[in-house]
């Protein structure tokens, strides 16, 4: 090879280098310095200072298809009510009017989204979330006037049973009840996010439910830990169905254990009761928020509704819903 040409392909190789290296220079100028999830193109924040959280349980609320995955009879041959409980939901939410929409054993994020274009299109509910499980019906969905960012799915997790041993004296894990938990970022203004977690926490008193509910809490609170190591700062909300009431040791771990690097604050009180609907003997349903974001909580912090009379409100669902204002601002 000649002296000429092998000095030219060293140039050259010089060059493609150092394009190379500008190219990911550049890339990672782009990826440190811009934010990758933006506010859509067209929207407007609603100007109002404040927003509201809706969560409610709303007992088995399944649409009119048949999934053919899902073997159950329910969601198979949905019961002939559903069309009168559909419409007084329908009449719950325009009356409660939340921001914010989390809820328990609704089949799906699809159904939600299908609803509010029918019956509530007037609302401004744009953006719909969940993350389904694959073998059965009763999900956790979300649906928001405000933008929201990226949902974490806990379905996939296998979790323990702190404490619990079965009859062969063996200890169990699970992974079928996580998908029924995740957490999402919502932004109601410019300025303003929070991260909010919908729950459906295992159901039962025994104490191998128990034991179950306490590994799903333990679940969350290495993630909040994780997401307030991040931001100290974070604002969080805990919405849902956790199916404890407020003098529980599994509520407790979230209001008063040592776990949490930022606790829970419940400020419904004890007295205050939201199941069954009809006749409320106990509580199981919370909107928490985390010591952040408890500043910023209106009316005295959340509180059951009801939206009609008992018998009306049980023909909806067996759990009464919670509702929590705030305002848009840290303070």
């Amino acid at each position: 090879m000649s002296k000429i040409t092998y000095g030219l392909l060293s140039l050259l190789f010089l060059a493609a280098c150092a394009k190379t290296n500008l190219s990911k220079h550049s890339v990672e100028t782009i990826s440190t310095t811009t934010s990758a999830m933006v506010k859509p193109v067209g929207y407007t924040y609603p100007t109002d200072s404040t927003f509201k959280v809706l969560s409610w349980n709303v007992e088995h609320f399944v649409d009119g298809f048949d999934d053919p995955y899902i073997n159950n009879e329910r969601e198979n041959n949905p019961p002939q009510n559903m069309a009168l409980r559909t419409s007084l939901l329908v009449r719950a939410l325009r009356q409660a009017n939340a921001d914010v929409v989390v809820l328990q054993e609704f089949e799906s994020a699809k159904f939600l989204n299908q609803l509010a274009q029918d019956s509530l299109a007037s609302m401004g509910y744009l953006y719909f979330a969940d993350v389904t499980s694959h073998s059965w019906y009763m999900n956790v969905v979300v649906m928001s006037r405000f933008p929201m960012g990226v949902i974490e799915g806990y379905g996939a997790v296998t979790t323990a049973l702190p404490g619990y041993f079965n009859e062969q004296g063996v200890k169990e894990t699970q992974n079928q009840l996580n998908s029924r938990m995740w957490t999402i970022k919502v932004l109601p203004s410019e300025n303003y996010s929070f991260l909010l977690t919908g729950v459906h926490l295992k159901a039962g008193r025994s104490a191998r439910d128990i034991a179950m509910r306490k590994g799903q809490l333990a679940l969350l609170t290495e993630r909040f830990n994780e997401k307030l190591q991040q931001n100290p700062k974070a604002n969080m909300v805990l919405a849902g169905d956790m199916n404890a009431t407020p003098e529980s040791e599994e509520i407790r771990l979230m209001t008063a254990g040592d776990g949490l690097v930022n606790r829970f604050v419940d400020t419904i009180d004890p007295s205050v009761l939201s199941h069954p609907a009809d006749r409320p003997s106990r509580r199981l349903d919370y909107i928490l928020m985390n010591q952040n974001m408890l500043s910023e909580s209106l009316d005295g912090g959340a509180q059951v509704a009801n939206f009609f009379s008992a018998d009306t409100m049980r023909i909806v669902s067996d759990h009464l819903p919670v509702v929590a204002r705030f305002v848009k601002t840290d303070r």
